[in-house]
C-alpha cells in the first residue's frame, strides 16, 4: 500500500505521523511511503528528510502525499487541507470531532474512511491506547506549563508550587482522575505543591490512594465539591474524559470570577470542548489570555511543545494499527474490533455513536 505522511500544519505542531523508525518497517513489509518534505520538522521532531530516505521513504511535495490509500497524521486536517481530501482514503489520525461540526461535515461529503486515535478502544477493557501516550505528556506538561504561567513575568500571580519553608506551596486542584489527571499529580507532588484530585469514579479514587497516599486529597466530584475548592486554587486543571463527546463544563463564568486573581487555568479536555466556561483554544504561538482576572491556558496540542519524545511514544502505539490498515486496508476494520472502534466517518456517514450523539442530525 501506499502510505502518505504529511507535515503538520496546526500552528507550532512538530510531531510527525510515522518516525523513521515506523517508516522502515513499513518498509521491510512491501509498503511504499511518501514523507512530505519537512515533515520530521527539523530541530523539532528531529528527524531530517535524508533520515526518512534511509528509513525507505519518498520525499515529495504536499500534493503527492494525499494522493496515498493511506495517509497516517497527528491532528486533525485543518482547512487549508480540506481539498486534499479523497473518496475511498483511509485516514489515521486524532480528529475530535465533537467539537469540530465544520471538520465532521466535510469528512461525510468527501467519503474519506476517517480512523481517530482517540475513539480506538480495545475490547472489554475501556482502555485507549493511541489516546493514552499524549495524555500521559499532556498531563505531565500542564503542571509544567502551570508553574510557568504561575510567574509573574507570564501574567502569573506569582506563586512557587513548590513554596519554600516559611511559605505555603501553590494548590493544584485537578479536575478528573484519570490519566491526564494522575500523571498530573505526578508531577505536582513532585515539585511540592499541595494537590486535590477530583472524580466521579469511588473506583478510581480509591486505585488513586494506593498510588499517591496521603500526599493528595482526593474527593468525590460534585456541584458543591468544586465549588468549594475551585477559588482556592493557584492551578486548575481540566483533566475530564466522555469518549467521543464534548467534555461537560464544571467550572461556570460565575466560579471563575471567585479564583484568585492571576491564577492560572489550564484545560487539556479543550480539543473535546473543554469542561471550563470562560476557557476556549488557544495556539503555541499565543496560548494565554486574561478573563475574569485569570490566566487561561487552552492550547489543544499540548504535546506538540515536546515532539520527539510525543513523535516516538505515539508511533509506539499507533504503528501495530498502522502496519494492519496497511496490510489489509479497510478489511482491518472487520477483523481488529479496536481499529472498528475508532471509526468516525465511513462511506459518506457518520458512524461513531458517541460524535452521533453530539450531531445528531448528520447521523441520518
Amino acid at each position: 500500500m501506499e502510505i502518505g505522511v504529511p507535515k503538520e500544519t496546526k500552528d507550532q505542531e512538530f510531531r510527525v505521523g510515522l518516525s523513521p523508525s515506523s517508516i522502515r518497517v513499513l518498509s521491510e513489509n512491501g509498503h511504499t511511503i511518501f514523507t512530505e518534505t519537512g515533515a520530521g520538522a527539523g530541530a523539532g521532531a528531529g528527524f531530517s528528510d535524508e533520515d526518512y530516505r534511509q528509513a525507505g521513504a519518498q520525499i515529495v511535495p504536499t500534493e503527492d502525499v494525499w494522493q496515498c490509500e493511506l495517509v497516517v497524521k497527528v491532528k486533525e486536517p485543518l482547512l487549508s487541507e480540506y481539498r486534499f481530501l479523497q473518496k475511498g482514503q483511509l485516514l489515521f489520525t486524532y480528529l475530535h470531532l465533537a467539537a469540530n461540526r465544520g471538520l465532521t461535515e466535510h469528512l461525510i461529503d468527501c467519503g474519506v474512511t476517517a480512523i481517530a486515535y482517540e475513539t480506538v478502544e480495545q475490547t472489554g477493557s475501556n482502555k485507549l491506547p493511541l489516546l493514552t501516550p499524549m495524555s500521559i505528556i499532556a498531563g505531565r506538561l500542564a503542571v509544567q506549563f502551570g508553574a510557568r504561567f504561575l510567574e509573574r513575568q507570564q501574567g502569573g500571580c506569582g506563586v512557587l508550587l513548590g513554596g519554600v519553608p516559611g511559605v505555603r506551596p501553590g494548590k493544584v486542584v485537578i479536575l478528573g482522575g484519570g490519566v491526564v489527571g494522575t500523571e498530573a499529580a505526578k508531577i505536582a507532588v513532585g515539585m511540592g505543591a499541595t494537590v486535590q484530585i477530583l472524580d466521579v469514579n469511588v473506583e478510581r479514587l480509591t486505585y488513586l490512594e494506593t498510588l499517591f497516599g496521603s500526599r493528595v486529597e482526593l474527593l468525590y466530584s460534585n456541584s458543591t465539591q468544586i465549588e468549594a475548592v475551585v477559588p482556592e486554587a493557584d492551578l486548575l486543571i481540566g483533566g475530564v474524559l466522555v469518549l467521543g463527546r464534548k467534555a461537560p463544563v464544571l467550572v461556570p463564568r460565575s466560579l471563575v470570577k471567585r479564583m484568585r486573581s492571576r491564577s492560572v487555568i489550564i484545560d487539556v479536555a479543550v480539543d473535546q470542548g473543554g469542561c471550563v466556561e470562560t476557557l476556549h483554544p488557544t495556539s503555541h504561538t499565543h496560548p494565554t489570555y486574561v478573563e475574569e482576572g485569570v490566566v487561561h491556558y487552552g492550547v489543544p496540542n499540548m504535546p506538540g511543545a515536546v515532539p520527539w519524545t510525543a513523535t516516538q511514544a505515539l508511533n509506539n502505539s499507533t504503528l501495530p494499527y498502522v502496519l494492519q490498515l496497511a496490510n489489509l486496508g479497510s478489511k482491518a476494520l472487520e477483523i481488529n474490533p479496536a481499529l472498528a472502534s475508532g471509526v468516525n466517518v465511513f462511506n459518506n456517514r457518520l458512524v461513531h455513536p458517541a460524535v452521533q450523539e453530539v450531531f445528531p442530525d448528520l447521523a441520518r
